[in-house]
């Protein structure tokens, strides 16, 4: 089924409200009326804090905020809804993950594997886990196209090795990580895989349960839900031996002077009031994507991936940053401008009503060894057309001229 942009975009009061030509979808998502609404309704009729009242709003606050979490569940495949954990966003998702999981099993002289091409968010906690348990952080590195080299990784596991954790989707490259057997790998050394899918599970099917990872993390607000809500998923098994990450309100079950019990699966790392109408946005943007079918989100971008990446080619100054294969982007193309800083490039787009990325993307040590200190990003949704994306790439052909070189 092809996907009706006409309609589509109807949903989106943003398109209706600006003219801006908005092209940095892998930083947040634009969001559609049903989940704007949703949110709008439980703060209006049903706003209570939930577990916390014998009366009916409250309970009623408890049914909507569990009923988002079993969306979630079913959305990934989780065995469970209590293996779904909310948090802010996929930051707090891997910082949990870093304290929590870092307790019970990295010590003295352990080493944990991340890739160079990771987002400072699933790189910087275990850095600060490495330093506080005097373990060692272990680079893998990609390849030209951002993918990674299966042989370069089993070098790297060791019997000392607890922890892999790995993009599923570069917010750079765009490519989509083959996981599959980097997680056999990791579970042959009775290691743990976490998968940071910020990006990867708004673009592809995620089935958490195939893919056999022990973690995933991602945000909301990339998948066109709220801003301030994030999931953590967890096999339940090692969730249940981790401590929690917070102290507080309603993740214990009692407390006296000297004791504390903690309350069951998932409230243990949910301390706090919750954030229930972010949930309840989330459980909309779900909603909404399974009303397309993530197969037609797929296909939609793909398309408009490849119109984009035809057209960026056509323009002999532009360095698209990765493979030449427009499947590997996946809606991402990160590129740069001969002679012309990223930041002028992304300021002039700005004149031109256009909305695009400049800088290292917080994937400082990927630009590193690259051997580039920035570049400009395109990341496009399935509610972009084939004319905005037209009127991007027309700008960027005007930007040497502009900026005063003689073509």
């Amino acid at each position: 089924m092809d996907i009706d942009k006409f309609k589509i975009r109807a949903d989106f009061p943003f398109f209706e409200k600006s003219d801006l030509i908005y092209v940095d979808n892998a930083a947040t998502s634009q969001k559609p009326r049903q989940v704007i609404e949703a949110v709008s309704d439980y703060y209006i009729e049903h706003n209570a804090n939930p577990y916390r009242g014998l009366y009916d709003l409250s309970e009623d606050a408890t049914g909507r905020y569990e009923h988002a979490r079993k969306r979630v569940a079913e959305f990934i495949n989780a065995r469970e809804p209590s293996e779904i954990i909310f948090t802010r966003n996929a930051t707090e998702s891997l910082n949990l993950l870093a304290y929590s999981l870092g307790e019970i099993c990295v010590n003295e002289g352990d080493e944990i594997i991340v890739s160079i091409a990771e987002h400072h968010s699933n790189m910087l906690p275990f850095r600060m886990l490495a330093k506080r348990k005097g373990a060692k952080v272990i680079y893998l590195e990609c390849n030209k196209d951002g993918s990674f080299d299966i042989e370069k990784f089993k070098g790297l596991l060791n019997e000392k090795t607890r922890i892999v954790s790995i993009t599923g989707m570069s917010n750079v490259y765009g490519n989509i990580t083959e996981v599959s057997s980097i997680v056999k790998l990791t579970h042959e050394k009775d290691a743990i895989f976490i998968l940071d899918g910020a990006q990867s599970v708004p673009h592809s099917i995620t089935d958490v349960q195939a893919l056999d990872v022990d973690f995933l993390a991602f945000s909301g607000h990339k998948m066109l839900g709220p801003m301030g809500i994030g999931v953590l998923y967890g096999k339940k098994e090692i969730l249940e031996r981790m401590p929690p990450f917070l102290q507080g309100g309603e993740m214990i079950e009692y407390v006296t002077k000297d004791e504390v019990s903690y309350a069951p699966l998932p409230n243990k790392f949910e301390a706090g009031t919750v954030n229930v109408g972010g949930a309840i946005g989330l459980a909309a943007a779900i909603d909404y994507i399974d009303g397309i079918g993530m197969n037609n989100i797929v296909k939609a971008e793909e398309e408009l991936t490849r119109f984009a990446m035809d057209e960026i080619n056509k323009n002999p100054y532009v360095e698209v940053i990765g493979s030449d294969d427009y499947r590997m982007h996946n809606g991402i193309i990160t590129f740069r401008i001969k002679d012309v800083h990223p930041h002028d490039v992304s300021s002039i787009c700005a004149s031109l009503n256009i909305a695009i990325r400049a800088g290292h993307h917080c994937a400082g040590p990927l630009h590193d060894y690259i051997g580039i200190s920035s570049t400009n990003r395109i990341s496009l949704m399935f509610y972009n057309t084939e004319d905005e994306v037209k009127r991007v790439t027309d700008a960027l052909t005007k930007i040497r001229k502009l900026m005063g070189f003689k073509e």
